[in-house]
């Protein structure tokens, strides 16, 4: 694999920022110890968008977590792409942060790694916190473009947490409790109009553990999606809290999964 710390420019945003990419080596290395490497040879591979929680940024999953040996055993290429706080939205006060990620960020993979497929059925999303409602907030809104999302200990309730910590900083991103109820960033709301809506439905991944703060908000998303009739979504969970300890294990078997689904 190549790792690759990425800095470009987005128009969407209208500034600079950065992504960190894996991406695999169709070119084998001869020697390589101790990693079982998938063979892509000469085709396109598939990529997977992954995406941070709110304390984090681009860095932190191949800082805490052995994302690239796991793209590498399955043929891969991983883009984790910086959001600050923007919540995977484009947010009342601020950046376009949905719009950026999906449209025009696949579009500069592109341009800059010809060789990541451009096909629905090669390109996937995950996320974790923050990022799992970021997960599913993009395929649910650009379901025509993801096959596949997974959210691990994802936060898929934000608004609830309004009291914690500075009104503002939730309103800037999402309005007001009743300005986001029945919005596109209400994801009950969200999924149940993609639900009916004639669109290619993506395949929805679910993991959280039973000692996990945000235990109850995965509760009712999975109570939702049952009541949806959600066609292919898998829900598990495990022991564990909000540890990353968890969230290493658990992306493997993402990855496992997407596979299982080719």
């Amino acid at each position: 694999m190549a790792f690759l710390e990425v800095s470009f420019f987005s128009s969407t945003l209208g500034c600079c920022t950065s992504m960190n990419v894996i991406l695999p080596q169709t070119v084998r290395t001869a020697g390589l110890i101790g990693v079982d490497s998938a063979d892509v040879g000469n085709a396109t591979y598939p990529v997977l968008y992954l995406l941070h929680g709110m304390s984090d940024d681009h860095t932190i999953w191949s800082r805490r977590t052995s994302i690239e040996r796991y793209a590498d055993e399955m043929g891969i290429a991983v883009v984790m792409p910086t959001t600050e706080l923007g919540w995977y939205t484009d947010m009342k006060h601020g950046r376009k942060w949905r719009t950026f990620i999906g449209e025009e960020l696949p579009l500069i993979c592109r341009d800059l790694f010809p060789r990541i497929s451009p096909k629905r059925e090669d390109t996937y999303i995950a996320g974790l916190s923050m990022g799992g409602y970021g997960a599913y907030a993009l395929a649910l809104t650009y379901p025509e473009r993801y096959s596949a999302a997974a959210g691990l200990s994802g936060a898929y309730i934000p608004l609830y947490r309004m009291d914690r910590g500075s009104q503002t900083f939730w309103t800037d991103i999402f309005g007001t409790l009743e300005e986001h109820a029945g919005s596109k960033n209400d994801l009950f709301a969200l999924s149940s109009r993609v639900r009916v809506s004639g669109k290619p439905l993506p395949r929805l991944y679910q993991w959280c553990g039973t000692e996990d703060s945000l235990y109850a908000d995965n509760q009712a998303m999975r109570e939702h999606m049952n009541i949806l009739k959600w066609p292919d979504y898998t829900y598990e969970e495990g022991p564990g809290g909000h540890k990353w300890s968890c969230w290493d294990e658990q992306i493997r078997r993402v990855l496992a999964w997407i596979k299982e689904g080719k």
